[in-house]
């Protein structure tokens, strides 16, 4: 994909000094307008089939204020819904420090039937912040950034417009479909995820009788982007992700948030057309013996950020994600990352 070849020492290709937007070339990118409606910049998510979106001033021409996901629209309902009757409080929701969000005006507007613009909302999550590098940037800066958890940076132009958004699973697949030009990056993928201490990652799971939105506080309140379904508090049943609340967005189908977690699945397999029995659930999990290789191919075939590890018994015991998967590349050339998530947590009703 680079133009340049850039080789070692002794004569192995770097894949460090390859260039960050060789990865983006051609793409199209999605942007939204901070004076959008909430509504309006989901939908224009939906619509794209993106995840995230940078947002942007309308009077100021390359002035980006942060960027919009699922994430922000999950903490954005939590934070509506809060405030209704019947619904759980305390430490099952989010906390929110109102002095850097403006909580209390977003939640007159919202239950006034008011239109919250989104530049209110971006990165109201506070785990999508904006964050850019140069066209000339290499990869290693990338992967430097998404070892500490972010998924996603914007390329800049000199002129400061964006170029591209280049993503952790843009990175992961470059190298993951270039190993074999890459000797280092090659013999880590054949390595299992149990000798790279990554089969011990703690689940964040929801029971499945569960509501879906208390699966959506809990993972608004851990910071992840899925949280396993489990029967019995062990067994794997499915997984919930931070873009299927595009789900309950769709024509607003907010009833979808107190179904249980169960029904919820069964939903979405439904609506993907897998409900006979097609990509089912072992498609996204793994056993600690798998190769870091196997393990990033599935990641990719099922565009996910995380697949479960999971014993004889179908429990799970871990996770791995596209994070831990940018640490081991990083860790390849002596990057530091920070410390890993907190221990298990499982909710039930």
């Amino acid at each position: 994909m680079s133009k340049t070849e850039y080789l070692t020492v002794e004569g192995e290709k770097d894949w460090t000094m390859v260039q960050a937007s060789d990865l983006i070339q051609n793409q199209e990118v999605i942007q939204i307008d901070g004076n959008s409606s909430v509504e309006e910049a989901c939908q224009i998510l939906v619509e794209n089939n993106i995840s995230s979106a940078p947002v942007y001033v309308k009077e100021e021409k390359g002035h980006y204020i942060g960027m919009f996901d699922y994430g922000d629209v999950i903490a954005y309902l939590l934070l509506v819904l809060h405030k209704k009757p019947g619904q759980r409080s305390g430490k099952d929701t989010e906390k929110i420090d109102p002095e850097a969000f403006e909580i209390k005006d977003i939640v007159r507007r919202a239950l006034q039937g008011e239109k919250v613009p989104v530049h209110m909302a971006s990165d109201l999550s506070r785990k999508n912040p904006f964050y850019s590098i140069m066209h000339e940037a290499k990869l290693l800066s990338a992967v430097e950034i998404f070892a500490c958890g972010t998924h996603r940076l914007s390329i800049l132009k000199p002129n400061g417009e964006i170029e591209g958004i280049l993503s952790q699973s843009t990175v992961v697949k470059y190298l993951f479909e270039n190993r074999k030009k890459y000797p280092e990056i090659d013999e880590v993928l054949n390595k299992s995820i149990k000798d790279l201490n990554l089969s011990d990652e703690p689940v964040i799971g929801v029971d499945a009788n569960s509501s879906v939105l208390e699966a959506l506080s809990l993972m608004s309140t851990h910071g992840v982007s899925s949280v396993a379904v489990l029967r019995e508090g062990k067994s794997v049943f499915g997984n919930i992700s931070m873009t299927d609340v595009k789900h309950v967005m769709k024509g607003y189908n907010h009833r979808l948030l107190w179904k249980s977690c169960l029904q919820f699945v069964s939903h979405i397999r439904t609506q993907q057309g897998m409900i006979d029995g097609q990509d089912r659930l072992p498609v996204f999990d793994v056993r600690r013996e798998t190769s870091l290789g196997f393990t990033v191919a599935k990641l990719l075939a099922t565009k996910a950020h995380r697949v479960w590890v999971v014993d004889e018994q179908n429990q799970a015991i871990g996770v791995v994600s596209l994070t831990d998967v940018t640490r081991v590349f990083a860790s390849l050339v002596g990057v530091e990352t920070k410390e890993r998530r907190p221990s298990l947590a499982v909710f039930s009703c």
